[in-house]
């Protein structure tokens, strides 16, 4: 099987090469949106200025993911079900779109770092956070696209599915972030790391059990 994931992953890495239109559009809303946060606040409180950083990313990896299998004819995934197991598909998608917000996470937070002025004191333990948020990011939203896909305006419902996995995990993003305002981290948050590693566990596993059923529709 996974020389089945290996194959479809470097599939869609061909697939965005050939379409890099779309990513420039997806680098573009985010250079732009970070801009507009540069032009709109004088001087930011440290809380706004970490829950902006997430919101920003929220949306860029809703715009990156929701045509992950909306991209997909009917074509050609019915060429895959006759290629491949359902989990092998999922699964490289997963790995897939975590992988690609893991570079949009990076650039945007280079990027928001340098043109908002950082108030960020533990720059490590920002950075460990931000790539796995955008993990995070990557596989709820992915799961949420393949269920959207099947239904007509499959970006608003993809949105609306994806709710209660979201304000958790954002929730959660920004109450870590905010740790890393801190000069001096007194304990280290592990329970807060253990819920979100146990989110995004919980996300892949329906991933991989549901996929399958949603696959033969």
């Amino acid at each position: 099987m996974w020389q089945e994931v290996r194959a479809l992953i470097l599939k869609d890495i061909t697939l965005e090469w050939r379409q890099r239109y779309a990513f420039s559009g997806i680098m573009l809303y985010l250079a732009v949106t970070i801009f507009l946060v540069y032009i709109s606040f004088i001087e930011m409180d440290p809380v706004v200025w970490v829950t902006m950083f997430w919101i920003i990313l929220l949306f860029t990896a809703v715009n990156a993911v929701a045509k992950s299998f909306m991209q997909e004819s009917s074509g050609r995934q019915l060429y895959y079900y006759s290629i491949a197991h359902p989990r092998a598909v999922i699964l490289a998608k997963l790995i897939y779109n975590s992988g690609m917000m893991l570079l949009l996470a990076t650039m945007g937070m280079l990027l928001y770092t340098m043109v908002n002025k950082s108030p960020i004191s533990q720059i490590p333990y920002f950075v460990m956070v931000v790539l796995l948020g955008s993990v995070s990011f990557g596989l709820a939203f992915t799961m949420m696209s393949a269920i959207a896909s099947k239904a007509n305006q499959s970006v608003a419902l993809m949105a609306i599915l994806s709710l209660p996995f979201i304000i958790p995990v954002l929730l959660l993003l920004i109450k870590l972030t905010q740790t890393a305002l801190l000069n001096h981290v007194e304990f280290f948050p592990l329970q807060d790391f253990v819920l979100l590693f146990s989110l995004d566990v919980i996300m892949v596993v329906m991933a991989v059990l549901l996929f399958p059923y949603l696959w033969r529709e």
